[in-house]
């Protein structure tokens, strides 16, 4: 089966859950003999393991032009040759955020409704190449913030679309009130142009079709990993806590910061280390600034990973006893915790979103999202060796059972198969 798929493009700048939720579902299909081509977006693809296939059809920097500056209308091609380029590009990788919104109401409409002069413009250049050079069995959508795309699509090339939904009201409804209205609007009413949507949670199934009831098919899928890359022979030699995600405040580092001080403060884990990576942007910069002055008394045991790199990824995870990410939203997933597992690192989470369905018996859940209750439940499990190899062992039982790429794999190409059977029988009637 040939797939396109098609991604935003973070510029590979921090660690993107949704990104490496691609970068995997494309390696475990092509390892099955798919034909996969990757499609980024808005920024260019660089890490050896994840590169693009294909030209950049809708540059962010040139988008975002045509919006702030001409409306979405057509801009002058100088304009456009200067916002597409290679250093623009790179400049606004360096700066890229995936969850602030903040700024860009114009751009996520006209993506979402795919309605505007500018975007139909790129929608075309996208679906000629399409045609002439790759047109595939089924085209997957990451995140259903694209969805304006599957209109033209479908009204030109007729292929079948399968949608990833994951973690859409986190960009949406920071925007403002009237804008994130008209957006949920477009995504229900461009929902008829995609054949079905995929997931990572039953939480996240159920959340989004109890506010959009209408929005079709909706499967669950659990995201998978290559177990063989995370292999961990060897125990930590001293405790240590791990934080990988994007470091900002809605991730929830300085709740983590906050309570390994108390623990240091108290002693109650000899010898307890911190360990934080996973990268931020510039708009996190002040609010790292602010952590790394909670963790100031204590620096000499804490170490900052801040440039995120792909190829080193598994290693983080070898080198922690337990993973803890305070989220203070409701996650829909958290690859990072099927990562840690894989090593068999248990978690210390909230119990919130996903996580209770996600963790299950592989770590601790603590109810309020604090820095004392977070210290609790840390202390619970770095103090009890018993405890702590239950969970370990629980983690990677976990791991091989659901979180492994080729299960992952299996059920994304029987989902597309289906879609792809459907829809040639609904040709076939017509």
């Amino acid at each position: 089966m040939k797939i396109l798929f098609i991604v935003p493009g973070s510029g590979d700048s921090f660690y993107c859950g949704n990104c490496f939720r691609d970068n995997l579902q494309v390696k475990a299909l092509r390892e099955m003999g798919q034909e996969v081509i990757v499609m980024p977006l808005y920024l260019p693809l660089e890490q050896e393991e994840f590169q693009a296939d294909t030209p950049l059809f809708f540059p962010a920097t040139t988008l975002y032009a045509a919006q702030r500056l001409y409306n979405g209308t057509k801009i002058p091609g100088w304009l456009r040759w200067l916002t597409g380029s290679k250093w623009m590009l790179r400049l606004a990788a360096s700066m890229s955020g995936t969850t602030s919104s903040e700024g860009l109401d114009g751009l996520t409409l006209s993506m979402i409704q795919g309605e505007d002069t500018a975007f139909g413009e790129m929608v075309r250049q996208m679906i000629d190449w399409i045609k002439e050079h790759e047109r595939p069995d089924l085209i997957h959508l990451s995140s259903s913030l694209l969805i304006g795309i599957a209109k033209e699509i479908k009204r030109q090339v007729a292929i079948p679309i399968v949608c990833s939904l994951q973690d859409e009201e986190i960009w949406i409804d920071r925007l403002e009130k009237g804008t994130a209205n008209r957006a949920w609007r477009g995504i229900v009413e461009n929902s008829r142009y995609v054949d079905h949507f995929v997931t990572t949670s039953c939480f996240y199934r159920d959340m989004i079709l109890s506010r959009f009831p209408d929005l079709g098919d909706v499967s669950v899928i659990y995201p998978g990993i290559n177990r063989a890359l995370y292999q961990n022979d060897k125990e930590v030699d001293e405790p240590t806590i791990g934080f990988f995600y994007r470091m900002n405040e809605a991730d929830g580092l300085d709740i983590l910061a906050e309570a390994f001080v108390k623990l240091k403060q108290e002693n109650r884990i000899p010898g307890l280390r911190l360990r934080i990576g996973g990268g931020y942007t510039a708009d996190d910069r002040r609010f790292v600034g602010h952590v790394k002055k909670i963790l100031r008394p204590y620096e000499q045991d804490v170490v900052w990973e801040t440039d995120y790199n792909l190829r080193s990824h598994a290693d983080f995870y070898r080198q922690i006893t337990v993973i803890s990410v305070p989220i203070r939203f409701e996650e829909s997933v958290g690859l990072y915790l099927c990562e840690a597992f894989a090593c068999g690192c248990p978690a210390v989470e909230p119990s919130t979103g996903s996580f209770p369905e996600i963790v299950g018996e592989a770590g601790i859940l603590y109810g309020e999202n604090t820095s004392d209750r977070l210290a609790d439940a840390l202390a619970l499990i770095l103090t009890n060796p018993d405890l702590l190899a239950r969970y370990r062992s629980n983690a990677l039982a976990l791991s091989k059972q659901r979180y492994d790429h080729r299960v992952t794999a299996k059920s994304l190409l029987t989902l597309y198969r289906q879609v792809v059977g459907q829809d040639m029988i609904l040709n076939d009637r017509t």
